[in-house]
Formats: C-alpha cells, structure tokens, sequence
C-alpha cells in the first residue's frame, strides 16, 4: 500500500503542476514512506495534530518535506505518541491539507481501528489486495466493514502485483470482495526493488509498465 500511496502522491504531482499534491503518511510510528523517497523528515503527522490551533499555510510548509518535483510528503513519527493520534484532530489536519493541496494521498494503517474512524474527508478509500489468499480474506474484510462505515460508493478495489497466471484469478478476487478491481497495478519486482534501494519513487521514471501504471491511475 505505502509503494501505490508514494508512486500515485508522485505522479498526482507530475500531473497537476504547477499545484502541488501531498503524502499523509496516517500510522502511528515508523512508516517506510522516507525509505520509498530518500527523504528524512524532520517532523511528522504527530507534529500536525499536536498544533491544529497553529495550522496555517506557512505552519504546515515547514512541517512536510518535498519527496518529488510537485508532491510532498507529511511522515509518520519514528515513535508512536504516548496517547495515540486524536481521531478528530486527524480529521482537521485533513479537512486543512484539502485548501493547499490539489489532490492528498493518505497511506492507512489497517491495524488501527481508530484510524479507520477519521476517512470521511475522503473522496475514495481503495483497499489494496493482491492474488494471495490471506490478503484476499483480510480485503474482504476490511472492504465489508470500510463499506458498513461510509457507504459502499465511496469504497473501491486496486489489485496490486497482478498476475494473470496465478492460482487466483481477478474474477475470484472480485467475488471473494465483493467489489471491482478499479484498476491493477502489473508485477514488477525488479523495478520496484530497483526504486526501493534508490530511494526513488518507480514513477520517476518514464520506461517501464509499472510506473505507465500509477501515471494512468493518477490522471483518471
């Protein structure tokens, strides 16, 4: 989820220039979002929702780092606060992040039920499931519950690693969900690695399927 959160917050950017897209990076420690981008945060979401009182333009720049030519990206803390992050101050950070940015990404922690309580600003909650049986049956889940919470048109399907050889097949996804694949992001563990070990979003660059892919998903 963090690989399709960076490479789409990326290509977001590359799309929309000169306006500017954002990462928020909503776990509560030691998110891998920095290694993704070669970035090194100095601050992170914890400092955001402890200052929701301060928040202002100038505020906020100073709090997020710049992860690509147009996108920036707000971290997670490298420990987690004592008292876990506030639902509602989640929800203005947020609702705050939607008048400067053109479009926000944000990469959820699927183990922390709280979390999952402060969506409604968003526009469309993907859950990212890849042709594995245990990852199946956790999407089936979490889509069930995302769904009950805020109404099934606001919920979607993304197939990550797709596989058109593999024991199961999309339309065994699809009816295991309950809900279309949107869209499919293809298999390319070389390249990804590659990004990963660099430092360097896979949509960076233009030559290969897997970025073609988050680009697509970005502009529709």
């Amino acid at each position: 989820t963090t690989t399709i959160a960076v490479n789409v917050a990326t290509s977001l950017g590359s799309v929309i220039k000169p306006e500017r897209a954002l990462m928020i990076e909503l776990q509560n420690a030691a998110g891998d979002a920095p290694l993704f981008t070669g970035a090194e945060p100095r601050f992170s979401i914890v400092d955001a929702v402890d200052n929701t009182h301060r928040l202002d333009q100038v505020f906020f720049r100073n709090l997020v780092t710049q992860i690509a030519p147009a996108t920036d990206l707000l971290a997670s803390p490298e420990r987690p606060p004592a008292s876990g992050l506030d639902v509602q101050r989640i929800k203005q950070v947020i609702a705050f992040a939607s008048t400067v940015y053109k479009h926000t990404v944000v990469d959820v922690a699927r183990s922390d039920r709280s979390i999952l309580e402060s969506l409604d600003q968003l526009s469309t909650i993907y859950v990212v499931v890849n042709q594995e049986l245990a990852t199946v049956k956790s999407a089936s889940r979490m889509t069930a519950m995302l769904r009950d919470r805020y109404g099934r048109e606001k919920v979607a399907l993304v197939l990550s690693r797709s596989d058109r050889n593999a024991d199961i097949s999309q339309s065994d996804v699809e009816k295991a969900v309950g809900c279309s694949v949107t869209h499919t992001f293809p298999s390319n563990y070389r390249v990804a690695l590659q990004a990963l070990n660099k430092g360097r979003p896979v949509a960076l660059d233009n030559h290969n399927d897997l970025s073609a892919s988050f680009r697509r998903f970005a502009q529709q």
